[in-house]
């Protein structure tokens, strides 16, 4: 039987879960369409739809708090995922994931270093244990540094960045309002930029699928789930339950790009499950024993 901890962050896990594995596959879905269209273009139309979906049900709750607050956190996730696009013209979809998972390590610190958030041990265990199968996952995924594998470590550091200001100001705003003025943002930020880098016109026939798939599933729901997530659960373990994000990259890479995982690999990925087990069961045992020292759960 599960205590009520694990119970009531069962769900709230589940649907993390989930949204990690729709971005995961769609990284071959966003190479493919950037092949044939550009990527501010992409970005721009993408958050543009995101935003139209979201409106029925967010746009009236809006207030000029939740707009403040989702711009600021929208410019860091505009500047995420304009590095993550990019590098993806250079790199594997499966490199592209294994990157990307590296957030990992900068949710924790920018956590301490912007709001002095402490941690107890056990989520450090959980942090270096997704490390460490981050590297294991990554070290064979490619036999030199590409430029889109740098280009995606500082969207990782933005997508950090990211999780750990929406974990910090979820909580008081709308999860639906807040989750519409980020996608604002990053299309406003694209379509800014769009004339200046790239020509602007319509996209092709074959990225209307992706720009739906991706603007609706992987952003308006996605980034709806995340920000309504983020209201009951730390940035930390929203991250570490965000590193099965690369073994989802993984498998669609497989299973839609050819890519294969070396014995080191699944020993990576056999990591990432055990540190999310340590940070959705640990706390519920903690819990039980009874009170503590305050540290971010």
């Amino acid at each position: 039987m599960l205590s009520g901890d694990a119970g009531r962050n069962l769900g709230p896990t589940l649907l993390l879960v989930c949204v990690a594995a729709v971005w995961g596959w769609t990284f071959k879905v966003v190479q493919d369409a950037i092949v044939a269209y550009g990527v501010l273009s992409f970005l721009a139309i993408r958050f543009a739809i995101a935003a139209v979906a979201l409106s029925p049900l967010s746009a009236r709750r809006m207030k000029r708090g939740t707009l403040l607050a989702g711009v600021g956190i929208g410019l860091v996730l505009a500047v995420g995922y304009v590095f993550q696009t990019v590098g993806l013209k250079y790199t594997r979809p499966t490199n592209s994931g294994l990157v990307t998972g590296l957030f990992i390590v900068f949710v924790p610190f920018f956590d301490l270093s912007l709001f002095g958030v402490r941690l107890r041990r056990f989520l450090w265990f959980a942090v270096g244990a997704s490390l460490v199968g981050m590297v294991l996952m990554s070290v064979e995924s490619s036999g030199d540094l590409r430029t889109g594998d740098m280009l995606t470590v500082v969207a990782a550091a933005a997508f950090g960045l990211h999780i750990s200001l929406l974990g910090r100001y979820s909580r008081g705003h709308d999860s639906g309002a807040l989750a519409m003025a980020q996608m604002l943002t990053v299309a406003v930020a694209a379509g800014v930029a769009w004339p200046f880098f790239e020509q602007v016109r319509l996209p092709p026939a074959e990225v209307w699928w992706a720009l739906a798939v991706t603007g609706v599933l992987a952003s308006a729901v996605a980034f709806y789930v995340q920000t309504y997530v983020q209201r009951r659960l730390s940035a930390l373990r929203t991250g570490v339950i965000f590193t099965t994000e690369p073994l989802f990259a993984a498998m669609f890479g497989y299973l839609l790009a050819g890519d294969r995982l070396t014995p080191l690999q699944l020993a990576g990925a056999a990591l990432l499950m055990c540190a999310i087990a340590t940070s959705e069961i640990v706390p519920a045992w903690l819990k039980a024993r009874g009170p503590g020292p305050r540290a971010a759960d």
